[in-house]
């Protein structure tokens, strides 16, 4: 729709092997050619959580360094989030002037460690990790429910027999193996030895996965059935509607403080790492389809999410009356005029390296980007300023600000702006609502929608 434009403010790895004959691997040769899969693939994960916790918590590991319990007890109460109440547990080998006994504090409220000897400073053992991370994950009931065979099968993949062990220790072992927590290539890491660095930095981001806290997306742009998951995600997707925050930004809205806004709940946020990703928005279920068969096309790999979003924004009394749908619902306001809301989404893209984001922009300004009433050659409902945008600084992008709204739940509100209007716009939110949070911060958008909050055509 042409008005929309107007408005807008808001681990797999692939092998190929070739053969000089057509006679099948020999067992031996299979062998090494799985063994380099697992290898390679252990690698690429590695990286990847290496970059997550660095982005999103700060925590790094020097390959061969040793770590100590206290870091790492101290790295899982940064994760969580955890902090100790006033209670002081009187840790027999822990002051509280250490580093480290608030975050050994919080973990024995948590009943994540249970013994008032912590040994912050001796070497982390693998099996002490492990222990920690299972009830850092929240397994310990899982765990305790394993009979003595199951317990026993799961040992033997790692080595170990349960004899020498506590019931509850080979228990928290054996659930460790079977949920994931330890991954397969991670199993030679454990038995007698100090953890690892590869080994810490693993149990992290597993236990984040499990308690749902690390990236989520419904799939890469090159699998077999991600147009399916797609229209999923979008199907099943309504209106958002939170009436705390629609008070404060409709009075905007009536006010002119702001032309639009987007409605959107964090509970959908990809959670991806800044430097590799990018966020497109649109309101076309088949411009989306189409827009993962054009990076397919150009060879794009990257992990894609479907943010549910609602664009609110002034319907002008002269443009007609309104037609209303599931997806388009409009209220009358004082002067005659409307504010309408529609159904959108954003598409969250986490590409596999810095290249792939630089080539985004190119891609769409081609097969994406409408610059004349008649042009061909573009995938379907492209718009005249696209929006799309990063939140780190890339060439070719202009810098905008978001001025943000949340409330007391998990939907939030924001309305992008130019910078130097984003003092009054937030100003003018403060003086609409006491219980709110409202913050600002600068990105990074495309020339075409940064021309359109200049009030510029293209």
């Amino acid at each position: 729709m042409k008005l929309r434009n107007k408005w807008l403010l808001s681990g797999s790895l692939a092998l190929s092997l070739i053969f000089s004959s057509a006679l099948p691997l020999s067992t031996a040769n299979a062998a090494a050619v799985k063994s380099t899969a697992v290898q390679q693939s252990s690698q690429s994960s590695s990286a990847e959580y290496e970059l997550f916790l660095k982005e999103k918590f700060g925590i790094t590991f020097q390959a061969g360094s040793t770590i100590t319990k206290g870091q790492f007890i101290q790295q899982i109460a940064d994760i969580l989030g955890l902090e100790a109440s006033e209670a002081k547990p009187a840790f027999t080998d822990l002051s509280t002037s250490s580093p480290y006994y608030s975050s050994a504090a919080a973990l024995y409220e948590q009943g994540i460690i249970t013994s008032l000897k912590v040994e912050p400073d001796q070497p982390l053992q693998a099996t002490s990790a492990i222990y920690i991370a299972v009830k850092a994950a929240g397994l310990l009931e899982l765990a305790h429910s394993y009979p003595q065979n199951k317990t026993t099968d799961a040992l033997k993949q790692i080595g170990y027999s349960p004899a020498g062990l506590s019931l509850s220790a080979s228990q928290e072992l054996a659930a460790a193996v079977h949920s994931g927590l330890l991954p397969t290539s991670l199993y030679k890491e454990v038995k007698g030895k100090a953890a690892s660095p590869e080994l810490a930095e693993t149990l992290l981001v597993q236990i984040l996965s499990i308690k749902g806290d690390y990236k989520h997306y419904i799939g890469y742009t090159t699998d077999a059935d991600i147009y399916g998951k797609l229209a999923d995600a979008y199907d099943t997707s309504d209106l958002i509607q939170s009436p705390e925050l629609q008070t404060v930004v409709d009075t905007a809205l009536k006010q002119n403080l702001v032309t639009g806004y987007n409605l959107k709940d964090e509970r959908y946020d990809a959670n991806f790492v800044e430097s590799l990703s990018l966020t497109y928005g649109h309101d076309n279920l088949k411009h989306a389809v189409q827009l993962i068969g054009l990076l397919r096309s150009e060879g794009i790999s990257a992990k894609v999410q479907l943010e549910p979003k609602t664009s609110a924004f002034i319907y002008l009394k002269e443009w007609g009356e309104p037609v209303q749908s599931d997806n388009y619902k409009v209220v009358q306001i004082e002067n005659g005029n409307y504010i309408a809301y529609a159904k959108e989404y954003d598409l969250k893209f986490e590409f596999n390296n810095t290249a792939d984001k630089a080539r985004f922009q190119p891609i769409i300004l081609q097969y994406a980007k409408k610059n004349s009433e008649d042009q061909t050659g573009l995938i379907a409902s492209s718009w005249w300023q696209p929006l799309y945008y990063s939140l780190t600084n890339l060439d070719g992008y202009v810098q905008i600000t978001n001025n943000k709204i949340t409330g007391q739940g998990h939907y939030y509100a924001q309305s992008f702006s130019l910078n130097e209007q984003s003092a009054a716009i937030v100003e003018g939110f403060k003086k609409l609502g006491n219980d709110l949070t409202i913050q600002s911060y600068t990105f990074w958008v495309d020339k075409p929608f940064f021309n359109y909050l200049n009030g510029e055509s293209l």
